[in-house]
């Protein structure tokens, strides 16, 4: 079973600085169908204007994926990390039992594109931690590209939880497929382009959730297609 969610139909605020997409119940949004698809728990869509940013605050018992599009974005925390996140790059915090941290436009003019995912994490308390890895379009081009795991394999971020993460960039008209095994359940987010997802279009911001299927293929229908695949307990 495929169930569509269409982007225009996330929840949705803009504040002149910060123009934010919710997939899932979020902040001032809730959506009690939308709350959270097994442990995947956010996907923000956020654009943030140059010079403008999220200051310090608090996170805990969260695992915290940040996925850069366009632009570059600047990060602090209390564990004493600061870097900046480019597109290619995958930023992982693990907020445990307790981190603050802000969240900058890097660039004082250009703005800055990009996905906040929150995983739910194995159990609570756990050490905060941070890591951040790059990983290419051409790592990604013409295949599922693990960017996190529970395991780190592959050279992947590590996160606390029976979640894989794949990226792949793909051509128009390129496919791919890959098995989900029993039991396990499945989301794919269209980051840019568009792309059959088991013979369902979904286009630029679109997602879909897969539960009792046997296999999820993606067909690429616009050149540079970019899609993330969560493998979900």
């Amino acid at each position: 079973m495929i169930t569509l969610r269409k982007a225009e139909d996330r929840g949705h605020f803009d504040f002149g600085w910060l123009n934010t997409y919710h997939t899932f119940s979020f902040s001032q949004y809730y959506d009690p169908q939308y709350t959270q698809f097994r442990t995947l728990r956010v996907i923000n869509e956020d654009r943030v204007q140059g010079g403008q940013g999220f200051g310090t605050h608090p996170h805990r018992d969260m695992e915290i994926i940040s996925y850069v599009l366009e632009g570059a974005l600047e990060h602090r925390d209390s564990m004493g990390n600061g870097s900046v996140i480019r597109p290619g790059d995958v930023q992982r915090m693990t907020a445990g039992s307790g981190i603050t941290h802000s969240e900058y436009n890097h660039s004082k003019t250009e703005g800055v594109h990009f996905l906040q995912i929150w995983i739910t994490p194995v159990e609570r308390n756990l050490e905060p931690g941070y890591e951040q890895k790059n990983f290419t379009t051409e790592d990604k081009r013409g295949k599922l590209r693990l960017i996190a795991s529970p395991d780190g394999r592959d050279g992947s971020v590590t996160i606390h939880q029976d979640t894989q993460v794949y990226a792949a960039v793909l051509d128009a008209n390129e496919e791919l497929t890959q098995p989900l095994q029993s039991g396990r359940h499945a989301w794919v987010q269209v980051l840019r382009g568009k792309a059959l997802v088991n013979g369902k279009l979904l286009e630029t911001s679109d997602g879909a959730s897969l539960s009792n299927e046997q296999v999820i293929s993606l067909a690429a229908k616009a050149p540079d297609t970019e899609v993330l695949l969560f493998d979900l307990a």
